[in-house]
């Protein structure tokens, strides 16, 4: 019941979701002396805390460990110099708090939410995790064993995978193509001390940073933080000079991916996408909520709604800090692989050679700028945007100018939108399915590569 109050006064948060234009609500951000970044922004909505840590060892850095990341920000929890595992989850449990690790492409941490009154506990638990964590040898071997089973049964659903196929094609040697959450091989070799050893040298305070977001007093909080982290001492953050992979291919390429037993084809069809920091990123959603970015999508329209080819079509792009890819994506039975690809690429061309028309911009517009607010409808969503700005070097304009921009697109600037960053030709495939039912056929969409699905990796 605590946990189930806790998320209703969640939901009620945030008054600025009412407003006709979303402006990013004051905030202080400061550094500690040893680095670590620390915003603050007050919320008295509802008596709630909100906290998002971020670090830089996201599995951009896992290396020949893919997976290193993950396991590591999991076992964060796996008990303290002052906690166990079972005091950890018992503390949480009892006040309805929640705090739960995560893992990205390029960034891991914590977050947590807990009620006003249950601050002190929490945030010591906090401090503890970040700063003094044991990775206790006999949580991690059993956390461990838990997780190979799951990646052993991972492949056997094609959407839960197909994902990581297709950031392997694409990317190839850039650390993009690394699988977040491992590989069988990899995962079943990994130590706790492996953990500790990533975590003394991504989790740095040089480039860390943790957002509190809620009903509590700046100046109380900012000394709190200062005496929780403030004496946290880490090795110096690394220098890595990274170089944006290469996305731009010669030629259309097919990733076929054999799942013997498969009734169906999984597929996703793309190639480059945009970057998390790209100029266009706001036309580029708008225009893509006409393809595929909503239920009314053209994609949808044509591929369930008007065909019955699938349950479901779809198209997004995945933004990064280095990169990014777009991709259209459904499934549908093995003997319909070929007519819902081709009615795909169709949708697609037909992006290209129609366009849009002012009708058809006005309604994704007002679409995109009625979600737009709700994104950040809760204090939770602000902590983890105040962490995003600082992980991916942007500054509140990027969200006070959002609606304004989706006003300010026009047909004639879609046109450039849609040639800039809607790949027309040399698409990459990937599929997932019954490899002796649809090779030759698929065949038809570009040079052909050919994997197993119960082959290790990807």
């Amino acid at each position: 019941m605590k946990n189930i109050f806790i998320a209703l006064l969640a939901l009620l948060s945030v008054s600025a979701v009412a407003q006709s234009t979303f402006k990013v609500p004051k905030y202080e951000k400061f550094q500690l002396k040893n680095g670590l970044t620390i915003y603050l922004m007050e919320q008295h909505e509802v008596p709630l805390i909100n906290v998002s840590a971020v670090f830089d060892a996201g599995s951009i850095n896992d290396g020949d460990r893919a997976g290193m990341s993950m396991v590591t920000s999991d076992a964060l929890l796996f008990g303290t110099e002052k906690y166990t595992k079972p005091q950890i989850e018992e503390a949480i449990d009892f006040v309805g708090a929640r705090l739960q690790p995560f893992t990205a492409k390029d960034m891991a941490g914590i977050t947590a939410s807990f009620a006003v009154k249950d601050q002190e506990k929490l945030l010591d638990i906090i401090q503890q995790v970040l700063v003094h964590p044991v990775f206790d040898k006999t949580e991690f071997d059993k956390y461990r064993q838990r997780t190979v089973v799951e990646l052993a049964q991972q492949k056997e659903s094609p959407r839960a995978v197909i994902g990581h196929y297709y950031n392997a094609f694409l990317f190839g040697n850039f650390p993009y193509a690394i699988p977040g959450d491992g590989t069988k091989p990899t995962v079943e070799k990994m130590t706790s001390d492996d953990a500790m050893a990533f975590y003394k040298s991504n989790y740095t305070t040089g480039k860390g940073a943790i957002a509190v977001v809620g009903d509590f007093k700046t100046a109380d909080m900012k000394k709190k933080m200062t005496d929780l982290f403030g004496g946290w001492k880490t090795a110096g953050a690394r220098m890595v000079k990274r170089v944006a992979p290469n996305l731009e291919f010669e030629k259309s390429r097919v990733l076929l991916v054999d799942k013997p037993d498969a009734r169906e084809t999984t597929f996703l069809i793309g190639g480059k996408g945009i970057d998390y920091n790209s100029a266009d990123y706001v036309p580029v959603m708008v225009v893509n909520t006409i393809l595929g970015g909503r239920f009314t999508s053209w994609l949808n329209d044509a591929l369930r709604v008007n065909s019955g080819l699938t349950y479901g079509a779809n198209s997004r792009f995945t933004r990064m800090k280095y990169a990014g890819t777009f991709a259209i994506s459904t499934f549908t039975k093995n003997s319909t692989t070929v007519p819902a690809v081709d009615m795909a690429l169709n949708v697609l061309d037909s992006l290209h050679k129609t366009g849009l028309n002012d009708e058809i911009l006005s309604s994704a517009k007002a679409y995109v700028k009625a979600s737009f607010p709700p994104t950040y409808e809760s204090a939770g969503a602000l902590a983890r945007l105040l962490t995003d700005m600082y992980v991916y070097n942007f500054d509140e304009s990027f969200i006070n100018t959002f609606q304004s921009k989706v006003d300010g697109l026009t047909t004639e600037q879609s046109k450039k939108i849609i040639a800039d960053y809607f790949p027309k030709d040399k698409l990459q495939f990937v599929m997932i399915g019954k490899a002796s039912e649809i090779r030759d056929q698929v065949k038809k969409y570009g040079d052909l590569t050919e994997k197993q699905i119960k082959a290790d990796g990807y």
